[in-house]
């Protein structure tokens, strides 16, 4: 009797074993019935537009302005660069454009002084050709009445050579006006030059006085300095480093398996943790998702065509805006750890 119920105590414990590493299984794969209602994830961070400021033109730097970890607002100046040569430019630039100025409005002279010209020569033709006429008239007269023995052939002759020089006048007078006409276009011409001229050195102006302000690094948004590279008299030129820049909005970026995301969706109110501030649990909510696993943009791509495949759950990527009204979220800052919880518990 004794041996039977110990072999039915055995077998109880047995089952009981069995039974208990089976639920130990489900519940550590969180299948069912222990399947979770809350999507949690661990691989999630706070992201933020990190900007780095480079200057524009190059110099040495004659002032640093700031220190690491600032708040600034935008349009702070950051940084100074020496612009005593900047300041030399835009006076040289501006002097090329009182010159071309000056050339423009002489060419501006000149034209009215040819078209007073053209207008004089035409009205010479018009002169000529009414001495012309009389001149024809007169010869038209003397020949009739050389004709007739009124007067001498002399007296024709004479009138003929007076038409032949209104004739030579009126055609000189043609040239002239031609002429004239010649110089009107290429003084037209020339002020055509002269005006893109100014027009080119107005530019060279304005890049002068651009220069000459970004000479000044200011701060294109608001927000908290990282570290300040800058250093005075260092010389820096476009691309090189001075400063970096965090501007106020950040987000969390949460990378969720994909056999989780059929319980999220846009507007989800969700809830987080961060590890830089202890037990504090903030709100947040789904604003997109990624439109690509994270796999898909690393810089190595995966070959899934083999014949060794094993499937692994892949993560999304999905952004969370963070609530307002939250005193703790302004510790936040871009590469903080996060843990983020969705779903209702």
């Amino acid at each position: 009797m004794l041996s039977q119920f110990t072999r039915h105590v055995a077998t109880l414990l047995a089952i009981l074993i069995g039974v208990a590493g089976v639920t130990g299984v489900l519940y550590a794969w969180r299948l069912p019935p222990f399947s979770e209602r809350v999507h949690l994830t661990e691989d999630a961070f706070v992201q933020g537009q990190v900007t780095f400021l480079s200057p524009q033109v190059a110099g040495r730097v004659a002032e640093v302005l700031v220190q690491d970890y600032q708040e600034v607002g935008i349009g702070d100046v950051l940084v100074r660069i020496d612009a005593r040569s900047y300041e030399q430019k835009l006076a040289q630039a501006t002097a090329q454009l009182k010159t071309a100025r000056a050339a423009l409005d002489n060419a501006l002279q000149e034209r009215l002084a040819a078209e007073a010209g053209v207008a004089s020569t035409e009205a010479g033709i018009t002169s000529m050709k009414a001495s012309l006429d009389v001149a024809r008239d007169n010869l038209d007269r003397a020949r009739e009445l050389s004709k007739r023995g009124v007067i001498t052939e002399r007296e024709a002759q004479q009138d003929a050579l007076v038409y032949t020089q209104a004739a030579a006048a009126l055609d000189r007078a043609r040239a002239e006006a031609e002429a004239a006409r010649q110089d009107l276009a290429s003084v037209a011409s020339r002020r055509l030059s002269l005006a893109a001229a100014v027009e080119q050195m107005e530019a060279g102006v304005n890049l002068a006085r651009l220069d000459l302000e970004n000479t000044a690094i200011a701060a294109p948004v608001a927000g908290t300095l990282g570290e300040v590279a800058a250093r005075v008299g260092q010389y820096v030129t476009p691309g090189t480093r001075v400063a970096s820049l965090v501007p106020e909005t950040i987000w969390i970026v949460a990378n969720f398996k994909e056999t989780q995301i059929a319980g999220l969706h846009i507007g989800q109110k969700v809830t987080f943790t961060v590890d830089a501030l202890g037990d504090a649990v903030l709100k947040g909510t789904i604003e997109r998702f990624s439109p690509a696993t994270g796999s898909e943009f690393s810089v190595l791509g995966s070959a899934n065509a083999t014949g060794n495949f094993i499937k692994i759950a892949q993560r999304l990527p999905v952004r969370i805006s963070i609530d307002e009204d939250q005193p703790e979220a302004a510790r936040l800052a871009p590469g903080m750890s996060v843990v983020v919880r969705a779903g209702e518990e």
